[in-house]
């Protein structure tokens, strides 16, 4: 398996006329409790332990430095504590919280995507992990304690134009009646970008061992994993802070307001084809070997 045929297998798993289907039945199910939901959701999920999940090109992500880890401790599912990480091969250890925007389709849902994250470690294993504090969307979405979610975003905005400008723009509206509207924008020029390798525990390590904050997993985490050649987290553009001329972030103040500064930026120019743990579903890996092994094996 190398990474032409597993980039093959992981788009054919995508049918758009199936996802198509999905989001229909989002608007009905939505209305049940969730703990139906969710009971719907794991046995759905029965046979297919596993989903085709493609990023597509210029996924943009935003680095900030923590000025006070133990802020975002309260966050984390348990067993898991702030970690420091390196974003490329020669940079900083340093403590992370990360934005990333994206276009992504998947084979149960298709759209743009912002995820707020802090590394942290999982104290039970010892690895590096993205941890989800939280997320905005203009597609569906589902985690374990909010079920199955509507589209929060509309309209949004995730682009590069022909002179090699990369544009962001979400705006998500108050989620109730103490809660405010936030808005993401993020425009960078990428023709002053230089690709570079990229730290393998932060993007190898860490992209198998993903977990839900407090906030949208529960206590435990809903711990999940990407499964993928770890060719696609190689390298990517290190984008200098000069050439971001715009980065606004109201989630998470304590994070990417003023408990955090904006400490650099990365873009991956090409689409990255992994599978997805569903819910319900979770693997392990313990090394970037048996991540390896593990893709090569993958029939699809």
């Amino acid at each position: 398996m190398n990474v032409s045929d597993f980039a093959r297998g992981t788009e054919k798993m995508v049918n758009p006329m199936e996802v198509g289907k999905v989001h229909f039945r989002q608007t009905q199910l939505r209305r049940l409790p969730v703990w139906i939901q969710r009971k719907l959701v794991k046995s759905g999920m029965k046979k297919m332990s596993r989903m085709g999940f493609i990023v597509e090109p210029y996924a943009f992500f935003l680095f900030y430095e923590i000025s006070d880890p133990e802020s975002v401790a309260r966050h984390l599912p348990d067993g898991f504590v702030p970690a420091r990480s390196r974003v490329f091969a020669n940079g900083p250890e340093k403590f992370y919280g990360i934005v990333s925007i994206f276009r992504v389709h998947t084979s149960v849902f298709w759209g743009a995507r912002a995820e707020f994250y802090a590394i942290a470690e999982n104290s039970s294993t010892g690895l590096l992990s993205w941890v989800i504090l939280d997320y905005a969307s203009d597609t569906i979405s589902y985690d374990f304690l909010n079920g199955l979610r509507s589209p929060d975003v509309s309209r949004a905005v995730v682009t590069t134009t022909c002179e090699g400008e990369f544009i962001a723009e979400m705006v998500s509206p108050a989620r109730s009646r103490h809660d405010h509207a936030r808005v993401l924008e993020c425009v960078a020029d990428l023709n002053k970008a230089k690709m570079e390798p990229l730290d393998p525990r932060l993007w190898i390590e860490g992209n198998t061992s993903i977990a839900y904050s407090r906030d949208v997993g529960g206590d435990d985490g809903s711990l999940f994993s990407l499964t993928f050649l770890p060719e696609e987290m190689k390298q990517a553009l290190d984008v200098p802070l000069s050439a971001v001329s715009r980065a606004r972030v109201d989630w998470f103040p304590e994070i990417f307001g003023d408990g955090g500064k904006l400490d650099m930026a990365a873009c991956f120019p090409y689409a990255q084809h992994m599978l997805s743990d569903t819910p319900g579903h979770s693997t392990h890996y313990g090394s970037e070997e048996a991540l390896r092994k593990a893709a090569e094996k993958v029939r699809f």
